[in-house]
């Protein structure tokens, strides 16, 4: 082997030998460990009970109501959730059929009254006291007057709603045989989020 080839041989172990103690300067010890986590949203469930007797969700079917007529009626809500409510807000809806087509721009709905109890353990509590059209046109009612309600099925709320047909003292018959369609939600909101 000439003088040249030992010499290049010589370089490149040179050269092999200080990359592969070059790279033995990086090598490290290492070790690794995995959390996980996890997340269950809570659940909002609002039920409602209807009256005995009537159809689902229905709390009023009235035929044949004149003024001066009154009826209550009593539901219950409950939370099955697993969220405390902070309020249930009643949003109100209604369509009147004019059978005669001589209301002449009068509503029907303002000659509904409508009364909200809350069923307490120290009675009746008045929550609102006001009329369809006001009640409608109006904000949404929290029902449950700024309580809340708790979370597990065993907590529920009854209500007593009082409808009346207001006699004005005035000639009403332009509602007769006039019917209206009332429509109620109920929406549960949850309350303010905790820290953790």
């Amino acid at each position: 082997m000439g003088l040249k080839q030992k010499l290049g041989m010589g370089v490149m172990s040179a050269a092999l030998g200080i990359a592969l103690i070059g790279g033995g300067t990086y090598a490290y010890f290492s070790d690794s460990v995995e959390a996980t986590s996890t997340f269950a949203a809570g659940t909002m469930d609002l039920t409602f009970n209807q009256p005995t007797g009537n159809g689902k969700n229905v709390i009023f079917d009235l035929d044949n109501i004149k003024p001066g007529d009154t009826q209550q009626q009593s539901f219950s809500l409950e939370n099955n959730g697993t969220l405390d409510f902070s309020k249930v807000l009643l949003d109100t809806d209604y369509s009147v059929e004019d059978a005669k087509g001589d209301n002449d721009g009068e509503d029907f709905g303002k000659y509904i009254n409508v009364k909200f109890f809350l069923n307490t353990t120290k009675g009746k509590r008045l929550i609102e006291n006001t009329t369809l059209d006001q009640l409608a046109n109006g904000d949404a009612l929290d029902v449950l007057g700024g309580e809340g309600l708790a979370a597990g099925g065993e907590h529920y709320e009854n209500f007593y709603v009082q409808i009346e047909f207001v006699d004005n003292g005035e000639d009403q018959n332009k509602f007769q045989g006039d019917s209206l369609t009332l429509d109620w939600t109920f929406t549960a909101e949850q309350t303010t989020g905790d820290e953790k």
